[in-house]
């Protein structure tokens, strides 16, 4: 079999083919990485025949939909992705034949609805389910604990403990290991009865991705990227110039919220005197609780006024009519010399 390991940051990503007929697969590629694909199979004389992911990625952006269009090869996922752009969708047990090597699909939801494994040969390429010394997340949309612990404990750690196991990621820059290796010493396969492995799983206190929802979005979207996200978005939204908000905000409008959609250390460090901040990545997990009144005007806000546009949107679709983002952003409310307050305005006052 050829493979090779593509090491992305944390993210991996594999190229496998069958020597024989010299036709491959890409296993959850990135779009940074498009260039390096083509190397590869050039290389080793390999023709893709397939873009395979193995889960809607919550954390970069997925660069199956592109090289798959660019090589004239199919989409492939498990048949319950949202993602419109898929051409091939594998139920559990499904056998993709990559010229000679059988790559058969295992659905193991828990980590993503849609998540699937594949065994191929000596291997099993996990994804976000079983990560070496962990498992993926529960915590994120589509996640469910009970599935995972089904998939793990009830499918995935059934196979022969000799199985190398090559997970979607790794932060520690280690290449592989075994299903047997895991089931001895990952911590979270330690917790072996549902009830325990649910409640490990749910008092997991992990922070959001960085790029949470535009990623969600451009990999469930089909590939659109964050600059057509916030041409789109502008174009569904309403702004409020920063003199105005000003004007507003000093006369003590009741009914206006100003939310911060930057990461909680900028926020603090320095912000509209009276804003609620909410990061961007977390905004779809939080907002209900955080933002209780749909009828309430919220000026979304952010250094620049980008990012801001794209939560804007976001809260108009989940139910927030009267979300406007705050044109040109902090810079633009700065240039003003409008108040400021956080940890570098110390002595700054309400509007």
């Amino acid at each position: 079999m050829i493979f090779e390991q593509v090491a992305t940051g944390g993210c991996r990503s594999y190229l496998i083919g069958c020597a024989d007929s010299c036709v491959g697969a890409l296993i959850d590629p990135q779009t940074s990485e498009i260039d390096h694909y083509r190397a590869l199979a050039g290389r080793l004389g390999v023709r893709i025949a397939y873009a395979i992911d193995t889960h809607t990625h919550a954390d970069h952006f997925s660069g199956a939909e592109r090289i798959a269009r660019e090589l004239g090869a199919p989409v492939v996922m498990h048949w319950s992705s949202p993602a419109p752009f898929v051409d091939l969708r594998l139920d559990d047990g499904d056998v993709l034949m990559v010229g000679r090597l059988r790559v058969q699909a295992l659905h193991t939801p828990g980590h993503t609805a849609d998540s699937m494994c594949l065994h191929v040969e000596d291997r099993v390429f996990t994804g976000d389910t079983l990560l070496i010394g962990g498992t993926g997340r529960t915590d994120l949309p589509t996640g469910d604990p009970v599935k995972l612990y089904e998939s793990l404990f009830e499918k995935l750690l059934l196979l022969p403990p000799e199985t190398l196991v090559y997970p979607a990621h790794d932060y520690k820059d280690r290449i592989h290991s075994t299903i047997g290796g895991e089931i001895a010493s990952n911590p979270r396969l330690q917790a072996r009865d549902e009830a325990s492995f649910v409640a490990m799983m749910n008092a997991l206190n992990l922070s959001a991705p960085t790029h949470l929802t535009e990623a969600l979005r451009t990999n469930m979207s089909g590939g659109k990227t964050v600059s057509q996200l916030l041409t789109e978005a502008g174009s569904r939204i309403a702004f409020i110039a920063p003199a105005e908000l000003g004007r507003r905000l000093s006369e003590g409008a009741n009914d206006l919220l100003v939310l911060d959609v930057r990461e909680a250390e900028a926020w603090r460090a320095s912000h509209i005197p009276g804003s609620h901040n909410l990061p961007r990545g977390q905004l779809e997990l939080r907002v209900n609780k955080e933002l209780p009144d749909p009828t309430r005007r919220i000026v979304v806000a952010c250094e620049f006024g980008m990012v801001s546009t794209l939560a804007a949107a976001t809260l108009r679709e989940l139910g927030f009519p009267r979300a406007v983002g705050l044109d040109g952003g902090l810079k633009a409310w700065r240039e003003l010399s409008l108040p400021m307050a956080g940890e570098a305005h110390p002595d700054a006052g309400s509007i």
